[in-house]
């Protein structure tokens, strides 16, 4: 597979206009993987804005706490490592974000239906 790779990146790297060169050979470029992981990982951030519109009931509280750590994690992570990698930062701050906003849904929900519970006993 490396080899398909190396061979596409040498032919993509004949049409790359000069004021495009800085951004093709940056270390986080699209030549390295830097670049691609964080550019599929957008997926999980559009799955996750189209889940605002799940009910809340059927939300997976395990999951947006395990995808509210891991892009917690690592948004730290991608502004320590070398070279600095800011397209990760976004999409993790990203992926946080949304999962902590299904967090704080499916918190005031379980909240609200212990005090349903709790009505009728009164």
């Amino acid at each position: 597979m490396s080899r398909v790779y190396k061979s596409i990146i040498t032919i993509a790297d004949r049409f790359v206009p000069g004021s495009m060169r800085p951004m093709w050979e940056h270390p986080a470029g699209p030549k390295t993987i830097f670049f691609w992981a964080p550019a599929f990982k957008w997926g999980l951030v559009i799955a996750g804005l189209g889940d605002l519109n799940r009910p809340v009931e059927s939300l997976s509280i395990r999951q947006s706490a395990s995808l509210a750590a891991t892009g917690i994690i690592w948004s730290r992570y991608s502004l320590v490592i070398i070279p600095k990698n800011y397209s990760l930062f976004a999409v993790n701050v990203f992926v946080a974000c949304t999962s902590v906003y299904q967090l704080s849904r499916a918190y005031m929900y379980h909240r609200d239906q212990e005090k349903l519970k709790q009505a009728p006993a009164q």
